[in-house]
């Protein structure tokens, strides 16, 4: 048997990270034999030399052992209050696709649910301050993405991550956030309700311990699991340098595809998209179709014959709505540029923008400025 009590203590020897950790379990297929194994037992695992299996089997022994007891249990106290478990690479619910990457987490925190059906996952990325342009995208893609029926993952940051996630929600999509920090720990602190109904509609999960802190050396190892976790990462707006790039990149090494979406070219929050595109590492996109069109081998059990958005027929538009529709598109348009193309009042013409919110298909932005979705 595999216990995620003892698994937690393996987890407190010095010099046994994540996948010694694995390799050692999965050798012995029983924690408790584990505990019980002497040295030269332990060297018949890939990886330990006699100095490692020496000091591993001292430390079982040794009064260090009780400490690390402790902890495990104040771990499992943690989760329990917070109505979370652990979930280890051995049960059936771990993520296959989270298997087969480089270093998966011996185990993971998790608030929430993983499913079967988040095998169909996608992930959604970017700058953690977005333009209108790139807010707009993200929501777009989100929404159909998620109405398909795809799990959309991201990390719960500020901006694109935080704009994924909470309309994934808002569309009662699935969604998984993958953070660098303790569960009982959001970062940023102004998503801790987001996290909430995340857990609701999904799953919130970490591979750090509860009570840890959002140490910056945690987020670039934290986003080889959204990769994991995902068919493909859609990158939307950021520098050559932002966290963003690491997803991409992680995705890369991971054999999984990467999407990103062309923008503004004076932008630095484009520099990154346009380095991904143009060396060939990610295909360009402007729309859900390309995304589905390059992962439709993968997704035959979901996708219908026809789009979700094909579907849908347009709502029944009056002139002026229509005259405003032609106008408007993913750049965001000042509602008196609106109305001075359009030669009417900025009163006539708010009163019909917000008819067309109210159909789904207009956002306001801040500053009287408005986008089509």
């Amino acid at each position: 048997m595999i216990s995620a009590f003892d698994l937690l203590v393996l987890s407190q020897v010095p010099g046994i990270g994540s996948n010694r950790l694995r390799l050692l379990v999965s050798h012995f297929s029983d924690t408790s034999i584990l505990m019980r194994a002497s040295p030269k037992e332990i060297c018949l695992v890939e990886g330990f030399s006699q100095k490692l299996a020496a000091a591993f089997h001292s430390f079982i022994g040794s009064r260090d052992i009780e400490d690390a007891k402790r902890y495990a249990e104040n771990q499992l106290s943690k989760l329990n209050n917070l109505g979370a478990n652990i979930l280890i690479y051995w049960d059936a619910g771990y993520p296959d696709s989270l298997k087969k990457i480089y270093d998966p987490p011996a185990f993971l925190f998790v608030r929430g649910k993983i499913k079967e059906e988040d095998k169909y996952s996608i992930a959604i990325v970017g700058t953690r301050s977005p333009s209108g342009y790139g807010s707009v995208i993200a929501e777009k893609f989100s929404q159909e993405l998620a109405r398909i029926g795809l799990t959309i993952v991201s990390g719960l940051a500020r901006g694109i991550d935080t704009i994924a996630h909470s309309t994934a929600v808002k569309t009662n999509g699935r969604t998984i956030a993958v953070i660098g920090s303790g569960l009982d720990v959001i970062y940023p602190p102004e998503n801790r309700l987001l996290s909430e109904k995340i857990s609701g509609q999904g799953a919130v999960i970490s591979e750090y311990e509860m009570g840890a802190k959002p140490d910056a050396v945690n987020f670039p190892r934290r986003n080889r699991i959204i990769s994991g976790l995902s068919l493909g990462t859609i990158v939307i707006e950021t520098d050559v340098s932002g966290g963003a790039m690491i997803t991409a990149n992680t995705a890369l090494d991971q054999n999984r595809e990467v999407f990103a979406l062309p923008g503004n070219i004076t932008s630095k929050r484009s520099r990154g998209c346009h380095a991904l595109i143009k060396e060939g590492r990610a295909k360009l996109v402007d729309n859900v179709d390309d995304v589905l069109d390059e992962l439709s081998y993968k997704l035959k059990p979901l996708l219908k014959p026809a789009r979700i958005g094909e579907a849908r027929p347009l709502p029944q538009l009056t002139l002026f709505e229509k005259s405003i529709i032609d106008i408007l598109g993913a750049e965001p348009l000042h509602i008196d540029l609106i109305a001075e193309d359009l030669k009417m009042s900025a009163s006539d013409v708010l009163v019909n923008l917000l008819s067309l919110e109210f159909k789904g298909l207009v956002k306001q932005l801040a500053g009287k400025k408005f986008v089509r979705l």
